[in-house]
């Protein structure tokens, strides 16, 4: 893209050189912070007239709004701490979040929404454990300031290519999903199926298994593995420390020996199991599976794990959970053993290949996001002239 003619330097550090016919001031001169508010419960409302705003993504629907028409905000706390989002139009804000009230209605609030998202306010966290942010503390960050019309331009023009970046990056993510989705019904398929298509079939009387090969038999897991509570650490060290879902969240100093399969006792990701080797530990949130009879593989339960029908089991309570009589209880599809292990290592060949796949789109959705970030950072403090902008 095409340079402004002369630039100077800005005297701040994130914004660098700026055109020469810029300015900068301190936000507190553009815009003031001051935080949304709690929306009472009787207020919420399915088919209400007013988004409801937190620090992220939309919340919920209102009977009644706390900021009307265009305004600009920043999340104060959480996982989503300095997130900036432009409001088109009436809304509730809630007290997740910081309401720009702008001082100047020659300030163009998409221009500063974007400028906003450029400072990576984020890092300005105060704290690490509980990320916060204070509207001090953004009011007090320097901002480039074009003239108006200059702002005008660059808000229409991200407003084109973010939404054309934003599209692709949303179909990436689609294909993920279906690749996830297609990955999960052949670990599916091979687990309660096989790998001979032409293999005579038979009734299971399992509603998640369905039909499986005639030499296959059903078992209850409680004759084929062991399930064992987890327990919180007492030592520090550098044994990866598993709960619910996929990975490790911590390290610790006791351990257990692998190979085990991890599955989840309680939590919204219980549904994951995770197969482990070498040492590991497992706090209360999940057991551990190891087998106790030679005629099931430990790989081939997992992947069976993955496949288990959660909601038909899951306890009724606030938090889904597992029980360990849950999972005793649950009835097994069995090939024999050589059966398993073919299947177990067709699993792994093809999961790879669909895992690798997954592992580029996941990148380039990285790319994407780099590039929409930088896009931003240099339209809106100068080191690009967008088209259409005529100089002094």
């Amino acid at each position: 893209m095409e340079r402004y003619s002369k630039y100077k330097d800005s005297g701040v550090d994130w914004i660098g050189e700026i055109p020469e016919g810029w300015k900068t001031t301190a936000i507190r001169h553009v815009l003031q912070l001051h935080s949304g508010s709690a929306l009472p419960d009787d207020q919420y409302d399915a088919e209400g007239d007013f988004p409801v705003y937190g620090g992220g993504a939309i919340r919920g629907r209102a009977n009644q709004c706390n900021v009307q028409g265009q305004t600009v905000i920043v999340s104060r706390q959480g996982a989503t701490c300095g997130t900036t989002r432009f409001i088109g139009g009436n809304a509730w804000i809630t007290e997740h979040a910081l309401i720009a009230c702008f001082l100047d209605a020659m300030y163009n609030k998409r221009y500063f929404a974007y400028v906003l998202h450029a400072m990576n306010l984020g890092n300005l966290s105060m704290t690490a454990a509980q990320p916060g942010i204070s509207a001090s503390i953004v009011q007090n960050q320097h901002t480039p300031v074009p003239n108006h019309i200059e702002q005008q331009a660059i808000a229409d023009y991200l407003d084109e290519k973010t939404a054309a970046i934003d599209a692709a990056v949303a179909d990436v993510e689609r294909s993920i999903e279906l690749l996830n989705e297609y990955r999960q019904s052949v670990i599916s398929e091979a687990v309660t199926k096989g790998l001979d298509p032409n293999a005579p079939m038979k009734d299971s009387g399992i509603d998640w298994i369905g039909q499986i090969p005639e030499y296959w038999h059903i078992e209850k897991a409680k004759f084929l593995v062991s399930i064992t509570n987890g327990s919180d650490p007492k030592t520090n060290g550098n044994i990866p420390v598993y709960g619910s879902g996929e990975g490790s969240f911590k390290t610790c100093g006791e351990y257990k020996e692998g190979p085990a399969v991890l599955i989840g006792r309680k939590g919204a990701t219980l549904h994951i199991p995770h197969y482990v080797t070498g040492k590991y530990w497992n706090v209360d949130t999940a057991f551990d599976v190891k087998v106790t009879s030679n005629t099931i593989s430990l790989r081939y339960y997992y992947y069976l794990a993955t496949c288990f029908d959660y909601k038909q089991y899951m306890s009724q309570t606030t938090l889904p959970s597992m029980t360990q009589t849950a999972y005793w209880n649950m009835a097994l599809p069995l090939p024999d053993t050589a059966e398993q292990n073919h299947i177990v290592d067709w699993l792994d060949e093809h999961l790879s290949q669909i895992d690798s796949l997954i592992a580029q789109k996941q990148s380039l959705i990285v790319r994407l996001k780099e590039y929409r970030s930088s896009l931003i950072s240099e339209c809106v403090t100068g080191k690009v002239k967008v088209p259409g902008v005529k100089e002094d």
